[in-house]
């Protein structure tokens, strides 16, 4: 069967000129304890040839982790609900900039870091910077998924944290096919991206990122969390 892109999405991109493809891989809608391995290993087996990248979501390993909570069992503080108000929402997911989001924020990168990420973002807000707060809060907030209607049910309701141990998970993906293939775990939206787990080293993250900077495996019912990167011929 020849690989097909998804809509909207281009089947091949070139970085710094080499061709690549980059192959979208379905599986079933993964819930919280699957069997991860088990998943990948009977979607990817049969894609997968010798020198391929293997790119997971960082969603689908977070959620086999148990790290998703249905939006309605999140209690947010006070200061969640003030700060929440205070981030720019954009078209592409709306981040820290609900109550319940950045609720899991302040439990999971702690309240000082969280509070020192908006004093300093508020500062260098007002001369014109943008991104500090993510800066300083670190990938742990950054990577916060919250429920959005274009998500496949029934996480369109949840709210999504990073993967616990993303290289490790990226290595044990890596023996499961014997080693013949390297594995990201990713976290890629219409806006951008960042490597989060490698078994390449993270010396080649922007490398990685500009080959899927375009995220091919999009962002709503593709039901295609994974993906393969393999050079054109």
């Amino acid at each position: 069967m020849q690989p097909s892109a998804n809509d909207g999405k281009e089947l091949t991109t070139k970085v710094d000129g080499v061709d690549y493809q980059r192959i979208p891989i379905k599986t079933k809608v993964v819930m919280a304890g699957d069997d991860l391995d088990a998943i990948v290993r009977e979607a990817a087996e049969p894609v997968l040839e010798p020198g391929d990248i293997l790119f997971v979501t960082e969603k689908i390993v977070a959620i086999s982790q148990g790290r998703s909570y249905p939006i309605d069992e999140i209690q947010p503080r006070k200061l969640a609900v003030t700060l929440s108000k205070y981030v720019v929402k954009t078209p592409y997911g709306i981040g820290l900039g609900m109550p319940e989001t950045m609720e899991m924020a302040l439990r999971e990168c702690g309240t000082p870091r969280i509070l020192l990420a908006a004093g300093v973002a508020a500062v260098t807000k007002a001369f014109g910077r943008k991104g500090d707060f993510y800066r300083i809060a670190g990938s742990k907030a950054r990577g916060i998924d919250g429920p959005t209607s274009g998500t496949i049910p029934p996480y369109n309701s949840q709210v999504v944290l990073t993967p616990a141990e993303p290289d490790k998970v990226a290595a044990r993906l890596k023996a499961l096919f014997g080693g013949k293939a390297d594995v990201l775990v990713v976290d890629m939206n219409d806006i951008g991206g960042n490597i989060l787990g490698t078994t390449l080293g993270h010396k080649r993250d922007d490398e990685m990122v500009a080959i899927l900077s375009d995220n091919p495996l999009g962002q709503g019912h593709q039901s295609t969390p994974l993906g393969v990167i393999r050079k054109a011929v």
